[in-house]
């Protein structure tokens, strides 16, 4: 796998299609590494003709790690929210996008049309928002901008998607519970 230097960390990256084509960056949510997206989908866009670019965040995939921050505690980070007790994380989403700016300009594309799912439709506006110059357009799925004061799923939408199909293993079950 390629790495960059970002930011001053290293970030692992992938591209398909050709580089001279319109370039479409793709942004995961926490956790998900860049083959989190489906080959399908990258195929997908590049028959579409566009040029596709993934990346694994920090602390995440092949891209630099934070050790030394320790693991954080997602339900104590949740509790110390609610309470509104101070809390300062070692990055925050302000420095992902600047990441994903940095993948832009180290493969040397000026603008790109940028994907981004869950967490990472967050960073996708934060970039979109800072950088205005170097987004063609942001699709943000499964997403939000995590304002305070904004409201949640409705308790239906929330068991919908948490909800497990009948058979996990068959792909058809799984599609139907989705849809």
């Amino acid at each position: 796998m390629p790495t960059l230097t970002a930011n001053g960390i290293r970030i692992a990256f992938d591209t398909a299609g050709d580089a001279k084509s319109t370039p479409v960056l793709l942004v995961h949510g926490l956790g998900m590494q860049l083959t989190s997206w489906p080959d399908e989908f990258v195929d997908g866009l590049v028959e579409l003709g566009f040029y596709v670019i993934r990346f694994d965040h920090r602390d995440c995939g092949l891209s630099t790690k934070f050790d030394r921050a320790g693991k954080p505690s997602l339900i104590w980070s949740w509790v110390r929210s609610r309470l509104k007790l101070p809390f300062k994380p070692p990055y925050g989403l302000e420095d992902m996008a600047e990441d994903a700016l940095g993948v832009l300009s180290a493969l040397g594309v000026a603008k790109a049309h940028v994907i981004g799912v869950s967490m990472g439709g967050m960073i996708g506006q934060i970039l979109a928002a800072r950088h205005p110059q170097r987004v063609l357009s942001l699709t943000s799925i499964m997403s939000t901008s995590s304002r305070r004061g904004l409201p949640g799923p409705t308790p239906q939408a929330r068991q919908a998607l948490l909800r497990r199909p009948d058979n996990p293993k068959d792909v058809d079950a799984i599609i139907d519970q989705a849809v």
